[in-house]
């Protein structure tokens, strides 16, 4: 085992150095950030553009708009007709998508290397010329409200998460869902999606990223030719939100048609925001792999295996955003369980670590299943791109990546343990609970004060 590691620490230090010494970046003079990440592998190419402006950027009572906007990108330009985009980039021979998050939105395209100056000028043309047509408008809405239907309002699962991350944030504008709630999708109009255009589609807020078989000096003149002309925008100042100190536990419950119900245990947590000073959230990170990293791992060898008090377990954070993040165990209960006996059993998960830490056995494992992951995601070209634009949409830098793998291999067991004893606590704790209610014909479980009965 030890051979095996140190194999790998080796593999990922030598990546990291390839890696690092293979990105470039230029800014142009419209203050449109350019990074090329040179990969010759094979003879093909990723291109993402990332703007930073998500979900937490939108005012109450617009919600949703960041999403729908991505929806309206593929609506057309003054010289590329609605659906065109994604014609010509299949005629290409490539794909295409975007993605809206909570920090930002990002469009991408995968293509034979030839093809960049293809995918470049139909991405800066939608960056400044894009059509926003009000009948166009209409339909997306449309579409967007049974997208949440879909996958929010008929998903137990998605729904119990919303309305936890609503509980759980009083201020932080992550209290909103991507999607938007459904009563202001209700209410947007095409103007509040061309004053979110107008106010965050930019250069000087916008990164691209191009990764693949290319030369770095050619990348750089293509984005000067395509991107280089677009105006720059002034950019509005953004709310630095600070969530109030929670005191003391926060408890909701779900009811909506399920077969199982379903805990979930949400502490706030912070994230990184000085990569080489910060410490916490990389011992977060490593606690999280001991409680969930695999068969081994506490939480599933203990509740699941041992005890069958759960039928699944998990643990989960992400130690990057924006904003701050959340520390989660979530559980659902073993036939003949309750969810108070589930919640019962991690909070002893909990006392155990607060007490005893965790052994050096773990730790080693855990920093290994960290390493030997980044390793294996270094084969993904669309991955290496994407880690880029996230680091860099987020404000910390690409620059940082290796910065934090580093800071993670030097997490102790002390600090594993101190991190429990300081987020894992009830001031800090939202508990949401799933109650299931029919899929059709009688009830099949009931929920009473913090328990479930057949």
């Amino acid at each position: 085992m030890k051979k095996a590691v140190f194999y790998i620490l080796l593999l990922l230090w030598c990546s990291h150095g390839a890696v690092q010494a293979e990105v470039f970046e230029r800014t142009l003079s419209n203050g449109l950030k350019v990074i090329v990440k040179e990969d010759h592998r094979a003879p093909v190419i990723v291109q993402q553009v990332w703007y930073k402006a998500g979900s937490m950027d939108e005012r109450t009572g617009t919600t949703g708009i960041a999403h729908v906007l991505e929806h309206m990108m593929f609506k057309g330009t003054k010289s590329v007709p609605a659906g065109e985009f994604s014609k010509r980039i299949a005629a290409a021979g490539g794909r295409e998508n975007a993605f809206t998050s909570s920090d930002y939105t990002a469009y991408f395209q995968q293509l034979q290397k030839s093809q960049l100056p293809l995918a470049m000028k139909l991405e800066s043309d939608r960056m400044h010329n894009l059509n926003l047509a009000a009948s166009e408008f209409a339909k997306e809405i449309k579409v967007v409200m049974e997208e949440r239907r879909m996958r929010t309002d008929d998903d137990p699962q998605s729904l119990l998460y919303e309305n936890l991350m609503a509980t759980a944030y009083q201020e932080h504008p992550y209290h909103h869902p991507v999607i938007g709630w459904m009563n202001d999708l209700e209410v947007l109009t095409v103007e509040d999606a061309r004053d979110w255009y107008k106010r965050w589609y930019a250069p000087n807020n916008a990164t691209l990223v191009v990764a693949g078989d290319v030369i770095a000096g050619d990348v750089f003149a293509l984005a000067q030719r395509y991107y280089g002309s677009i105006p720059r925008v002034a950019q509005p100042p953004r709310r630095d939100y600070v969530e109030p100190k929670q005191i003391g536990i926060k408890r909701l419950v779900v009811k909506a048609p399920a077969e199982l119900p379903q805990l979930v245990m949400s502490f706030h947590a912070p994230t990184v925001k000085d990569p080489s000073k910060d410490w916490a959230p990389y011992a977060l990170e490593i606690l999280a792999g001991v409680l969930d990293g695999n068969e081994s791992a506490r939480l599933n060898k203990h509740l699941v295996r041992e005890q069958q008090i759960a039928s699944s377990v998990g643990a989960g954070y992400d130690s990057t955003g924006r904003g701050p993040s959340m520390f989660i165990l979530e559980a659902t209960p073993s036939s003949g369980k309750t969810v108070q006996d589930v919640e019962d059993a991690l909070r002893e998960e909990i006392a155990q670590l607060v007490k005893n830490g965790v052994n050096k056995d773990e730790l080693k494992r855990v920093k290994a299943q960290v390493t030997a992951s980044e390793v294996y995601k270094l084969d993904s070209l669309f991955y290496q791109a994407m880690q880029i634009g996230q680091m860099e949409s987020i404000g910390l830098g690409h620059q940082a990546i290796p910065v934090m793998l580093d800071k993670l291999q030097s997490v102790t067991a002390e600090q594993v343990q101190q991190v429990a004893r300081e987020f894992l606590q009830d001031d800090n704790l939202t508990v949401a609970v799933l109650d299931p209610q029919p899929l059709s014909g009688k009830p099949k479980h009931k929920y009473e004060g913090g328990s479930y009965v057949h």
